[in-house]
């Protein structure tokens, strides 16, 4: 690519972040511009429901400082919200009136919050009802951080894994927290019934009440009314029942977009080729799928075209982690969408539920809820479709748990961190849990594997314990 091309991205997320990271690796000649409407440094998003719960501090969310980007050349523009597209001038166009020139464009706009359709939740002003939170945006988790310490009483609405961490936060709290879900179960797009069986009878002993099969349908001065008559007094509601992609500024540029912007093995849209979209804001081959491990894919994979390479994006595989103290969830691929053979060990007693979908004896989709002890061995051979005898499935789920952890028991070339593909051995190589977290970015994504990364290290760096 041209030393003099003008890459302007608009979004300062942990897709963006990833994107200036791999382009930098890759020795980019052209200028780039990042537009972050947000007044703050980039941060994990994901890691938002730890700090809630009190296990993280806002510091450690931070993805890269701003003194980053200088140093490596890049204009960072934070506080800048993005107006208008105007591919015909190839230029963005800030709310202030700042208009600025690009060759080429990438959107990672992300996903914003889905408000449910329950009546009272909107002021006649338009704003939000005082008791009533979002929980997407650092600013929406501060706010929420503010209520916690008058409110005895909590509503969150949505059972997904969202919704769970900010009950689980909130109950971690002290708040007296009721999850209500409109399906016939919790996780309902992740796991089956008896999947979601076993995380409500977790909650309850957890001290949180669940409704599923239940909708919010008004919020009123006695409290949040249900669809079934109950009136649930509440001093907080929390909106947590899914997202979309943020495609407004995609359509109001003329950029075909179906759930998000469609784009192509480049992600470039396929209305023009000289815009292109990662994360939870492109869609590609009819999936969006709203998570950090393919949002860095995609990352790597535009920043390796924009270098003059050849990579191309054909889809990524996906492993899904519930991070909430005493809830253990972890998912691989979409497993109750996907075709093949179901192997199911559930025990309500023991309160665990393991499953696995098996297409021509390999792992293609995988459910583990209440123990993760197998969890390293179970995505080694999903990521690296190992073929397995007609015996093995069963005898993976059917395994007792070993003693203590075992994550300090896999080889050095099993997958610990799905989010950037790190292996145990990277891991066993680093001295302290921050060389881990700046030489391989584990723990950075998702969060998912920060109990492993610190079992791994333990032996040699006691911090990290």
């Amino acid at each position: 690519m041209s030393a003099h091309e003008r890459l302007v991205v608009v979004g300062n997320g942990m897709a963006s972040v990833r994107l200036c990271e791999e382009l930098v690796a890759r020795g980019y000649d052209g200028h780039v511009t990042v537009l972050g409407d947000e007044a703050g440094p980039a941060y994990n998003r994901i890691l938002l429901s730890a700090v809630l719960e009190g296990t993280h501090p806002l510091d450690a969310l931070v993805l890269r400082e701003p003194g980053w980007y200088a140093g490596h050349g890049i204009d960072l523009r934070t506080g800048a919200r993005v107006l208008e597209v105007d591919r015909d001038a190839a230029e963005v166009m800030l709310v202030d009136g700042t208009r600025i020139p690009y060759d080429r464009l990438v959107l990672a706009t992300g996903a914003i919050p889905t408000l449910p359709p329950i009546r009272g939740l909107v002021r006649l002003d338009g704003s939000l009802h005082p008791a009533v939170h979002t929980f997407r945006s650092m600013a929406d988790c501060l706010r929420l951080l503010g209520a916690v310490p008058e409110a005895g009483r909590a509503v969150v609405v949505g059972g997904g894994l969202l919704g769970l961490q900010v009950a689980r936060a909130l109950s971690v709290r002290g708040v007296a927290t009721e999850v209500v879900e409109g399906t016939d179960h919790l996780l309902s797009r992740q796991v089956d019934e008896r999947g979601g069986a076993v995380l409500e009878r977790d909650l309850r002993r957890l001290r949180t009440e669940v409704y599923t099969g239940s909708r919010a349908v008004r919020l009123t001065d006695a409290g949040l009314r249900l669809d079934n008559g109950f009136t649930l007094e509440t001093d907080l509601v929390v909106l947590a029942a899914g997202g979309r992609p943020s495609t407004a500024l995609a359509r109001r540029a003329g950029l075909y977009c179906r759930r998000g912007m469609v784009v192509g093995r480049h992600l470039e849209s396929v209305t023009d080729d000289r815009v292109h979209a990662i994360g939870d804001c492109a869609e590609h081959a009819g999936r969006a799928p709203g998570l950090v491990p393919p949002a860095w894919e995609q990352a790597a994979v535009l920043a390796d075209h924009l270098t003059g390479g050849d990579a191309r994006y054909d889809g990524s595989r996906t492993v899904a982690r519930l991070r909430a103290t005493g809830l253990d969830v972890a998912v691989l691929g979409d497993p109750e969408r996907t075709d093949g053979e179901v192997v199911e060990v559930t025990n309500p007693i023991a309160r665990t539920h393991r499953k696995l979908v098996v297409r021509g004896g390999v792992i293609v989709a995988g459910t583990l809820v209440g123990d993760l002890s197998r969890v390293g061995l179970i995505t080694q051979l999903y990521d690296r479709r190992t073929v397995l005898g007609p015996h093995e499935p069963g005898e993976l789920l059917m395994a007792e748990r070993p003693p203590g952890d075992s994550s300090t028991l896999l080889p050095d070339d099993a997958e610990v961190c799905a989010c950037a593909g790190v292996s145990a051995g990277r891991i066993r190589a680093c001295a302290s849990l921050e060389e881990a977290r700046t030489t391989t970015r584990a723990t950075t994504g998702c969060g998912g594997c920060t109990s492993a990364v610190r079992d791994l290290l333990g032996a040699r760096d006691p911090a990290a314990v």
